[in-house]
């Protein structure tokens, strides 16, 4: 059974504190293993990710050129795709598109008072690698998630990381891929193909960002690359806090808290209600649920280790306790306008959807909004991916000389201040003063 916690309880601090406190992550020693396949990808390159492909996907070619998958390959795949899922996948990227259009930075110049030019430019990444999940399940939604926004923002190239078991291609996610507009696609996964793209090797060119989910391996990966190459998150399991009143319909909310559960074991479920007796018809309706749900033993288990049921006594007091979890996804379940007040207040959530028809997995398809979340409470500090990751913002910066007598001053105290001499001879020179 998940964790029942009561807010009104002596020592719910103390048990609230410790789940939160619960790590999540993998107990392997994954760092260790995984530094050693990124200095082996850096010294042997395409020898490397060959054996690395042959030993983990069972695929096995001899010359990396063939790690490459052809536009013909990726067309006969794509076409595969029945006609309802093809429009499906098109209708998101439509809707995926629009939305990160609308969050494009606009340029900015202007002068200020001193006559100080200032300004700050927004210019695309030249090249990106995006990571896609091939193991257990296909993501499609993943590429469009982050190519379109990549396309959006205008980065030049677009290097799609897919691992292929056996050499399989994915249908939909070739699809995906050719919709959102990959320039590149690679059948390389795991460590080894984020080592890839940020060095490079003989076949295969480096790029300047890497993003995009992935296991353990992967995520040690992108730490462990990180300052070579920018990345977007340190993706952890999955998250879902829902916070409903007695009003919903327990199957509904049941149905959401698994919507999270089932990408794998260690994701986290919560929910958040007044009503005892609710919070016991929504435990119910989950067993229910499982008995009928094609990956049962991973929500199951997902649910039984890091779930959790918390009592409050009013939901309108529950914005300190969403916040502290800082959850990846919150639903506010419930009615309109309590639903609009509550999410004013909360601060911390990776995304909020809002009412009693506005369920998460809305948004891990077609809302527009993107489905790359922080976890791990990163929330607290980050936003999810959009067209921002994929731009740099430089500044500029034009004094005449009247504007530079007007700074100056101050510049030189403050270099003086500093013990920079240099600088504020920088300054003081164009000034005719001494510094």
């Amino acid at each position: 059974m998940p964790l029942r916690l009561d807010a009104s309880a002596p020592g719910f601090e103390r048990e609230f504190s410790a789940f939160l406190g619960r790590h999540r992550d993998t107990d392997l020693d994954v760092e260790r293993i995984v530094a050693g396949i990124v200095a082996d990808v850096r010294m042997r390159g395409d020898e490397a990710l060959l054996q690395y492909t042959r030993t983990f996907d069972k695929f096995d070619v001899a010359d990396a050129k063939r790690l490459r998958v052809s536009d013909v390959e990726r067309a006969r795949a794509a076409a595969k795709v029945a006609a309802a899922q093809r429009e499906a996948l098109a209708f998101a990227a439509r809707r995926i598109a629009a939305f990160h259009r609308a969050l494009m930075p606009k340029d900015l110049d202007f002068t200020d008072a001193t006559g100080t030019r200032l300004g700050a430019r927004y210019r695309p990444l030249d090249a990106v690698g995006v990571y896609v999940p091939g193991g257990t399940a296909a993501y499609p939604s993943s590429v469009l998630m982050n190519i379109v926004p990549a396309k959006v923002a205008g980065v030049g190239r677009i290097v799609m990381a897919v691992p292929t078991p056996s050499g399989a291609l994915d249908p939909l996610v070739m699809l995906a891929a050719e919709i959102a507009g990959a320039d590149e696609i690679w059948r390389i996964g795991g460590a080894q193909a984020v080592a890839a793209l940020a060095y490079g090797t003989a076949t295969l060119k480096p790029v300047d960002k890497i993003t995009g989910p992935g296991n353990a391996y992967v995520a040690a990966a992108k730490r462990q690359v990180f300052g070579q190459v920018g990345i977007d998150l340190i993706a952890g399991p999955s998250e879902i806090l829902v916070v409903a009143d007695a009003d919903n319909d327990p199957a509904w909310i049941a149905a959401d808290l698994l919507s999270q559960a089932e990408h794998d074991a260690s994701s986290q479920s919560v929910l958040i209600c007044d009503d005892n007796g609710f919070g016991d018809a929504v435990a119910e309706a989950v067993d229910a649920e499982l008995k009928t749900l094609p990956r049962a033993a991973i929500a199951g288990a997902s649910w039984r280790e890091n779930g959790a049921i918390i009592l409050v006594p009013d939901l309108a007091d529950s914005v300190a306790i969403v916040d502290r979890i800082a959850a990846e996804h919150v639903e506010l379940a419930m009615d309109a306008g309590p639903a609009e007040a509550l999410a004013r207040r909360i601060s911390h959530a990776g995304a909020i959807f809002i009412g009693r028809h506005t369920p998460e997995a809305i948004g891990d398809y077609v809302a527009g909004t993107n489905h790359v979340l922080p976890t791990s409470r990163a929330a607290r500090f980050s936003g999810g991916l959009g067209v921002a990751d994929f731009l740099k913002r430089t500044s500029i910066v034009s004094c005449t000389p009247e504007a530079l007598a007007a700074l100056g001053p101050a510049a030189l105290a403050l270099a003086e201040a500093e013990g920079l001499q240099a600088h504020g001879r920088s300054v003081s020179i164009r000034l005719n003063r001494r510094s």
